[in-house]
């Protein structure tokens, strides 16, 4: 008959859930596999499963009583680091929301709205081209392959222990806040300079011939000439899609210590 002493459980148990903790805690902060469509039932077998592949891979856990406060510190650390390296993607899709957003003011649509079922906040239609766009991107890259790799090595690079993220990872991740409004900037700067000279355009034909009813033309223009600009920058925006997804999975590396 196979007897186990309680050491031997509790450390079986230890070396389950904290890297369960890690794993579950990035996958619902993270875009695309913690949106608020996914079930959490998917959700919870997703991070179940990842954990079950990467467990021969992890580095002995410490000896630590599951049940102590020593653990309890533990489990935030890990609850934390996973919150934020999904933190620092979910920057990129917000960087599009974002640029979608600038894009439809200028274009007049900014009334045109709908219930992003990610987020499930409102969002204009511009943006929410630009969210599916970005996701079928992200999956035609093997991105969810590359979550999986950096999800693995972040604990080599960052192993389950008392240490966590470092001040230096927390302030650049703050820093990447501002990159995030710089990168809606450069998504939305080719129709904002090409609708400004159509708005320039339209004022100096005001101006010169008052008694033009430029408001009836005017906004079917704007609109017809921001749809042109959306699917000529087309092939620009998912190149800087592959970019920014290059660099933000380097940085939740650099993020987990590697």
């Amino acid at each position: 008959m196979m007897t186990f002493a309680s050491s031997e459980i509790m450390s079986w148990v230890g070396a389950f859930l904290w890297p369960l903790f890690r794993v579950a805690a990035l996958v619902t902060a993270a875009p695309v596999f913690g949106a608020r469509t996914v079930p959490v039932r998917i959700k919870l077998v997703f991070a179940l499963m990842i954990t079950f592949v990467i467990m021969p891979l992890l580095p002995p856990p410490p000896a630590v009583d599951p049940l102590s406060g020593e653990a309890v510190l533990i489990t935030l650390n890990q609850i934390l680091i996973g919150v934020a390296m999904g933190l620092a993607l979910q920057l990129v899709f917000a960087m599009f929301v974002l640029g979608g957003q600038v894009i439809a003011y200028q274009m007049g649509l900014g009334f045109s709205t709908m219930v992003d079922p990610a987020s499930g906040t409102t969002v204009p239609v511009i943006s929410q081209f630009y969210v599916i766009t970005l996701t079928l991107i992200f999956f035609a890259l093997d991105g969810h392959l590359v979550f999986i790799d950096v999800v693995a090595e972040s604990f080599r690079t960052l192993p389950i222990g008392m240490s966590g993220l470092t001040r230096d990872g927390m302030w650049q991740l703050a820093v990447w806040g501002g990159k995030m409004y710089a990168g809606a900037v450069q998504i939305a700067l080719p129709a904002i300079a090409a609708l400004l000279l159509i708005n320039l355009t339209f004022g100096i034909v005001t101006r010169s011939a008052p008694q033009f009813n430029i408001f009836s033309l005017g906004f079917p223009i704007a609109i017809l000439a921001g749809f042109f600009i959306m699917i000529a920058t087309l092939d620009v925006i998912s190149a800087q899609v592959g970019n920014q997804l290059t660099v933000i999975f380097e940085f939740m590396r650099w993020l987990a210590g590697g």
